[in-house]
């Protein structure tokens, strides 16, 4: 347990640590929960050697789906000390998923995205897990996917082994086929971008809480894509979702093409298996050279 940030968490807070317990906080960071003297308690979330505005960042998304009236816990602060940085929320009394709170997730996705965003992209890059995310802004959607999100990361998969060169040329030639698969045009919507199973957080209010944004302006079957790539969300989700904005005409069809980006992530800093699932995925849009 980090001495120096339950230091750096007192001064900020303004109060004194009664105590703290190290809770999961998934594959990247080191997580405490953690008791002021005031009666609050914080989800503080550490690592060393993270990146110079990493927590910022992340602190910066929670904010943007919280203007759209998103559920999300609040940020307290953002902190930084002698290079070991951290992000202290509201503690979230964890709980049980109910129909009500998956019903309830499914209509508020729906009002994010709804709420929209300028332009396809962010006025700042930020992370995907461990990784910077180019959110250059765009008025093309198939521009943004297929320059900001698919290419770069094919570029580092191919770079990593984690794909072969047959696959990273598939690739170029769905990018150039996108303006024809992505679907009917829409505007930019503003997306969690990270949406897997583990970052939707029922609490003991039965409420659906998203955490671990990686937000940006994009097409909105990008999050619903994310949410059937591991699992984890019942059908009760999708069709309140469905039942509050209606997708367009085909959207079944796009979903392994949105599961390109978070596929190829996978494959970027895991290798393994990934890299046969972006073929596997890749393979229903276009023909992938043989060996």
């Amino acid at each position: 347990m980090s001495r120096a940030v339950l230091d750096a968490v007192a001064r900020v807070t303004r109060s004194g640590v009664a105590g703290a317990q190290h809770v999961g906080g998934g594959d990247i960071n080191e997580a405490l929960r953690v008791h002021l003297d005031d009666g609050r308690e914080l989800f503080v979330k550490y690592r060393d050697g993270a990146p110079a505005g990493m927590y910022e960042a992340e602190a910066g998304g929670l904010a943007w789906l919280a203007e759209a009236g998103a559920p999300v816990p609040a940020v307290v602060a953002v902190g930084a000390l002698e290079g070991e940085r951290f992000l202290a929320l509201e503690w979230i009394e964890p709980g049980r998923r109910s129909r009500e709170g998956e019903e309830g997730l499914g209509r508020d996705l729906a009002a994010l995205h709804a709420t929209g965003a300028p332009a396809f992209g962010l006025d700042h890059d930020n992370y995907l897990g461990t990784l910077e995310q180019d959110n250059e802004r765009s008025s093309s959607w198939p521009d943004f996917y297929g320059q900001r999100r698919l290419l770069p990361l094919t570029r580092r998969a191919l770079s990593r082994r984690s794909i072969s060169t047959r696959v990273a040329a598939g690739m170029e030639t769905l990018v150039a086929r996108l303006p024809d698969l992505v679907g009917h045009e829409e505007p930019p919507s503003r997306l969690h971008g990270d949406l897997w199973s583990g970052n939707a957080l029922a609490g003991a209010d039965g409420v659906i809480r998203l955490i671990d944004p990686a937000v940006y302006g994009g097409h909105r079957e990008v999050d619903l894509a994310m949410m059937r790539l591991f699992g984890g969300f019942g059908e009760r989700t999708f069709a309140a979702y469905a039942e509050a904005a209606p997708l367009s005409e085909g959207h079944e069809d796009r979903v392994e093409l949105y599961q390109l980006y978070p596929l190829l992530a996978h494959a970027v800093m895991f290798g393994g298996m990934y890299g046969a699932r972006v073929e596997n995925a890749l393979s229903r849009y276009v023909d992938v050279p043989g060996p």
